[in-house]
């Protein structure tokens, strides 16, 4: 197998996966372990654990009905294919509530701006099927209504602008900056690594640079053509940022509230404290960010080294506490209290 060390598994990442590998391996009977590791962005290690997980799924838990598939190491065969076939589907039924959730849900999506119009009308036509054969269900769904976040309609945007190759001009908030600057980019694509990104040419910086999608404070599809340079795609089977093996080693230990701290970052290693603390060693190619996660652990975590960026940490987190005993000005905003959302990577994934 691959030699690359898995990275920690996301459970939302990994589900989207394995439903995207099902219909790549049904395509594509023996294919090769290393191509579909490729394809999917993941190590062969990451591969062959979704595929230990994939004989458990299927359309129910009866003699065939569960997929078969496995490998020898090279090549991966699936044995019964027809098991999702339409010859083997029953019919769908749904409950009340069911029925409910997939019209609301059919609906909302319908008005995200951006969405193609050949889309839009063909959601609405399969909404209508299901309304009429959900009878007096549907009457419920008739009385509720969901309004997105700013992310999806930026999802939206970016999606439309990459199929019709045309450039985005964006707001981009910058955390570890806490400025918001505005650019014009060419998007390349979208990826989705914990949070959803665009990957683009950047033409402020003329440079590659990856955007996260709640982070564009506004968005605008442009006439002009994008034309991005011909690049590489990275590979981000070990996640969107990969510190570098000189970027400056820091240490943090966090109590059983920042556990979470090993998850969503790479590092080099997590070793356990008494009563379920973590002492995490990771690398950044930018230490004073971290000040924005020492801030968010609060009680719950604290850098240890280097010393110079400990004591940076605990100067930022006293200002801040300073913040809230001063007298406020009505409608002013606290120096140091507001979102202490961590930037420990800004710097590598977003447009300086």
């Amino acid at each position: 197998m691959a030699g690359k060390p898995a990275r920690p598994v996301n459970a939302i990442d990994q589900t989207r996966r394995m439903l995207s590998l099902v219909t790549y391996l049904r395509e594509r009977p023996g294919a090769r372990v290393g191509d579909v590791a490729r394809a999917f962005g993941i190590t062969e290690d990451e591969l062959v654990s979704d595929l230990d997980v994939l004989p458990m799924c299927g359309t129910s838990f009866r003699g065939g009905d569960l997929l078969d598939i496995d490998t020898d190491g090279e090549r991966i065969w699936w044995h019964n294919p027809a098991a999702l076939g339409e010859e083997a589907a029953e019919p769908l039924r749904l409950a009340a509530d069911e029925a409910t959730a997939l019209l609301v849900a059919a609906r909302a999506v319908s008005t995200l701006p951006g969405l193609r119009e050949s889309d839009r009308q063909a959601l609405l036509r399969a909404t209508a099927k299901v309304e009429t054969a959900a009878g007096e269900a549907a009457g419920a769904s008739a009385r509720l209504s969901v309004t997105f976040e700013s992310e999806g309609g930026v999802f939206a945007d970016v999606d439309r602008a990459i199929s019709e190759r045309r450039r985005l001009w964006i707001r981009y908030y910058s955390p570890a900056r806490d400025e918001v600057t505005e650019r014009e980019i060419d998007p390349i694509r979208l990826v989705s690594v914990g949070h959803t990104y665009v990957e683009a040419w950047c033409r402020r910086s003329e440079a590659r640079r990856t955007f996260r999608l709640d982070r564009v404070a506004e968005i605008r599809i442009l006439d002009e053509p994008a034309a991005p340079p011909e690049i590489e795609l990275r590979d981000l089977s070990e996640g969107l940022v990969q510190p570098a093996a000189e970027d400056p080693e820091v240490v943090v230990e966090v109590g059983p509230g920042g556990r979470w701290v090993a998850e969503y970052y790479p590092h080099d290693s997590a070793d356990e404290l008494p009563e379920g603390g973590l002492r995490i060693t990771l690398r950044t190619p930018d230490p004073a960010s971290l000040r924005r996660l020492a801030l968010r652990l609060g009680r719950d975590g604290r850098i240890v080294s280097p010393q110079d960026l400990a004591d940076s940490a605990r100067q930022a987190a006293q200002e801040a506490l300073a913040a809230y005993d001063a007298p406020q000005v009505p409608g002013s905003r606290a120096s140091g209290a507001h979102g202490v959302e961590d930037g420990l990577y800004d710097r590598r994934e977003q447009g300086r």
